[in-house]
């Protein structure tokens, strides 16, 4: 189904945030390692934490995990150290495109056995659980997060730990953070010195544990609030001291006009008469915010330039091209070079009744959705891609006041 998306001229709301993808994936993976576990409490109810749930129903010899990237990297790392166990872990037809070698030769590096499906480097896989040795390990330090905080959350069941050598540049550090913060709440004790980190052999001890709001959804509604004309947004049971990288989300904001007032309820997005004339800035730590900093830089006429991208063409699509395909729709021609994407401000004639394409990228259309602020009736596809992350983001948006209609498919 698609949606065309007309847009209120203000926004005030306020509005129940999902629980955290990342935060609610690694407690499952780190919940099954306890062994004496207890039930994690607001799990989100995405798509990508379904699949990671099911995957731990017994009786289970294929692991479908759909589009789920961090349920492919954190499950290949679990299984590979249950003993006496063995299954195929599979996916969707662009998980069978997206490489997995890095964390597979790593696993076997220290003792694992996993064998190809199908292309070499690449999803299904079959594996067969062992005890793995641990030790010493080194791998780049600009691989995809996931690969780290899987190798880590494994690591106490290695007979010798884990110490982690990361080369280069470190990408995405606030989720290798997310990651050793919540091992910490259950008893490992993970040391990071720069690019080392060390993971001692150990049990992890049952915790309660409480899954936080997800400030990735937040992002939509700061981008949101850019757009209005006037806006107040209350979103509840965000904090400050956040566990979670995209948290960021508050900062990269502010040079948007957006100012976050911190409350003992969570926050409040107010709007401001900020504005910068162009927007540079690093994204290399919050990799899933480029399309919504992407988005709303252009759609509020801010010249930008934005670093440390690299990992984006291995998400759920390749997000680079995809941003540049659906925002030359919009007028916008972007610029990508070493790893950075720009918008020098000129504007090509948009599309007469443009149409996104989603890619089957939860973010794509969470991204684009707001631009009905500036494009009454836009129409995005496949609206119900959204329930990888957020499945009710377009409930939320009626209820902020936004029309969602589905076109004429007579046209």
């Amino acid at each position: 189904m698609n949606y065309q998306v007309f847009a209120p001229d203000n926004c005030q709301t306020e509005i129940v945030l999902p629980a955290s993808k990342s935060i609610s994936n690694r407690a499952l993976i780190i919940n099954a390692l306890c062994g004496d576990a207890i039930p994690v409490e607001n799990l989100s109810e995405c798509d990508d934490t379904r699949v990671m749930k099911q995957a731990f129903d017994k009786g289970r010899d294929t692991i479908d995990i759909h589009g789920a990237g961090t349920a492919m990297r954190f499950l290949t790392a679990y299984y590979a150290q249950k003993q006496g166990g063995e299954c195929i872990i599979t996916g969707s037809e662009r998980m069978k495109q997206r490489p997995i070698k890095i964390l597979v030769d790593a696993l076997r590096s220290l003792g694992a056995h996993i064998e190809y499906l199908g292309n070499e480097g690449f999803p299904p896989l079959r594996i067969i659980g062992k005890e793995l040795k641990g030790g010493s390990l080194t791998l780049p330090g600009n691989v995809s997060s996931q690969y780290i905080s899987a190798l880590l959350m494994i690591a106490p069941r290695m007979q010798n730990g884990l110490t982690l050598t990361l080369t280069g540049e470190m990408v995405s550090v606030p989720y290798i953070e997310i990651t050793l913060g919540m091992m910490a709440h259950f008893g490992i004790i993970g040391q990071r010195k720069g690019n080392i980190i060390h993971v001692p052999a150990g049990q992890y001890r049952p915790e309660p544990f409480r899954v936080e709001p997800d400030w990735s959804a937040a992002s939509y509604w700061y981008e949101i609030a850019a757009l209005a004309t006037k806006a107040r947004i209350l979103l509840p049971g965000l904090s400050a001291d956040s566990l979670q990288g995209d948290a960021h989300i508050a900062r990269l904001f502010e040079p948007l006009g957006i100012e976050t007032r911190f409350t003992q309820e969570g926050v409040e997005l107010i709007k401001s008469d900020k504005q910068v004339k162009r927007y540079e800035c690093d994204l290399s730590e919050q990799p899933d915010l480029a399309q919504t900093m992407v988005v709303s830089c252009c759609l509020t006429g801010t010249p930008f330039c934005f670093t440390g991208l690299q990992t984006l063409r291995i998400k759920e699509t390749d997000r680079i091209s995809a941003l540049q395909n659906e925002l030359i729709k919009l007028g916008y021609k972007l610029i990508f070079s070493d790893n950075s994407l720009a918008w020098n401000g000129e504007m090509l004639p948009p599309h007469p009744n443009p149409a996104i394409d989603t890619y089957d990228d939860h973010r794509m259309a969470m991204a684009f959705a707001p631009a009905a602020f500036r494009f009454p009736g836009i129409e995005i596809k496949e609206v119900a891609v959204v329930d990888k992350s957020y499945p009710l983001y377009w409930d939320d948006l009626h209820k902020a006041g936004f029309t969602l209609t589905v076109p004429d498919l007579k046209e």
